[in-house]
């Protein structure tokens, strides 16, 4: 199979990373809302996934009433993050297994991600996994999330590379269906806190479900 070009999300993708909104959501019901056992709406969960962080945060403040001062409530929600990715996420079985595979094939590499980019740093620094790529894009960039194509259409301009033989590879179908879109070839990744794998399943060309890894994919871009 001819591939130029990959397009990886991070959190769910190559980070396991999703447990962070579990844990988003206790620490704003324990401080904010009195209430530890807090859960938000399903809607909205699937909703802030895909949304740029602050964004999302903004969201949460509105919605659920959160009474507190706006940059004093990023400050919190930041440092959340930042702490999960240098304590708690790690790389996914066979992503460094994958991305090494690329790299000796002079396969051009590209992160696309709805996290804020300093997020994105600690998140590869923290699980070794920078190096790999030679361009790195946060939606928060762009002013919008991965509802939209936005960001695919700016990888490829990045790679300098059109969108045949470029694919992404994502876990989260609403990215998938934007990355479609564009016309850019699709993997789906199984994670146990994505929403929907049936519609993620439909939205890719290659799907990778429960048990399987990201390795698996070196063989499928031979």
């Amino acid at each position: 199979m001819k591939i130029n070009g990959v397009i990886f999300d991070m959190d769910g993708t190559l980070v396991d990373s999703l447990s962070f909104w579990e844990h988003l959501w206790f620490e704003i019901g324990t401080r904010y809302l009195s209430n530890p056992s807090f859960l938000p709406e399903k809607d909205d969960d699937k909703r802030v996934r895909t949304m740029i962080y602050k964004d999302a945060m903004r969201f949460i403040m509105e919605k659920y009433r959160i009474v507190e001062d706006e940059e004093r409530f990023e400050i919190f929600s930041v440092n959340l993050i930042t702490d999960f990715y240098k304590s708690i996420a790690k790389a996914k079985p066979g992503a460094v297994e994958l991305l090494e595979y690329l790299k000796k094939q002079g396969i051009k590499i590209c992160l696309a991600s709805a996290t804020a980019r300093r997020e994105i740093g600690t998140s590869l620094e923290a699980t070794g996994l920078l190096k790999y790529f030679d361009h790195i894009l946060s939606c928060a960039d762009l002013g919008v999330g991965k509802e939209k194509p936005d960001v695919y259409l700016e990888a490829l301009a990045q790679m300098g590379l059109p969108a045949d033989n470029v694919w992404v590879v994502e876990d989260s179908y609403v990215a998938l269906e934007s990355a479609k879109s564009a016309g850019l070839k699709t993997v789906g990744v199984y994670d146990k806190y994505s929403y929907n794998q049936d519609r993620l399943r439909a939205s890719a060309d290659v799907y990778l479900g429960e048990g399987h890894t990201l390795a698996e994919l070196t063989k499928i871009f031979e």
